[in-house]
């Protein structure tokens, strides 16, 4: 998913996303940026997009003039969104390949992002710089995910928020992953699914006050079938998350 369904959002020496009607597949850097576009342009991929995006800025409420941080922030979809809201945003991923396309699409809309190259487990800022950090489909694939929230949350000032999204362990999507990965996809392998409470969990343990929790994208990874049930997904995520492919967790950080 950002592959959140949506892809990848990655720091460090590990492998990158890319999607298909099927899901996300490891590929070249060379061509992640184009496979981002093939997603977008896909049934599932613009679907599952727009819901995804949706959902992270209805936790991360209103932004006018908000310092944000996207961590991992890829091609700069979520980038864009935030700096439309009227956020002062910084993007920071470690590939040059995919902040050049990031640079490419804020030009091409007019749009006003600091794209940074960093490593989310050593960011490039002093503490307290930011009111709000997303994290987007980053955590399953780091291998230290503590690590990363850490950080997150010293570059947070007091009262800041981290909203993280990403794979859900319970879910069609997941199990779908699951059985790649047992059949001997190296990738999927090695990919970790989280739930609510391990998300929260996380948080705690690096000093933030967890809070909302919500999931998204109830139906299965078919573009068919995407299309008939998506309108009802607000009506799931009102029954809690179990069956979402992608989960939202918000953290405070304390006064």
């Amino acid at each position: 998913m950002k592959e959140s369904p949506i892809g990848p959002r990655m720091s460090g020496e590990k492998p990158v996303l890319a999607h298909s009607e099927r899901g996300t597949e490891p590929v070249n850097e060379d061509d992640l940026a184009e496979r981002y576009r093939t997603w977008r342009s896909s049934t599932l991929g613009a679907i599952t997009e727009r819901l995804e995006v949706s959902a992270v800025f209805s936790v991360a409420g209103p932004l006018k003039e908000k310092r944000v941080l996207d961590a991992g922030c890829g091609d700069g979809t979520y980038s864009l969104e935030a700096a439309e809201r009227g956020a002062l945003v910084t993007g920071v991923d470690l590939s040059m390949d995919m902040l050049a396309a990031a640079r490419e699409r804020s030009a091409a809309r007019g749009i006003r992002v600091d794209w940074r190259q960093g490593d989310v487990l050593a960011l490039p800022f002093r503490d307290s710089s930011f009111d709000l950090a997303i994290a987007i489909t980053l955590l399953c694939l780091l291998p230290d995910a503590r690590g990363a929230v850490r950080e997150l949350s010293r570059v947070l000032v007091p009262g800041g928020r981290l909203v993280i999204g990403d794979l859900h362990r319970w879910s069609l999507w997941a199990l779908e992953r699951r059985i790649r990965g047992w059949a001997g996809n190296e990738f999927w392998r090695g990919a970790h699914f989280w739930s609510a409470r391990a998300l929260r969990s996380l948080l705690a343990e690096s000093g933030l006050q967890p809070a909302r929790a919500r999931g998204v994208v109830y139906y299965p990874p078919f573009g068919p079938v995407a299309r008939v049930f998506a309108p009802a997904d607000p009506h799931f995520a009102r029954l809690g998350t179990f069956g979402a492919a992608f989960l939202i967790v918000e953290g405070v950080k304390p006064v």
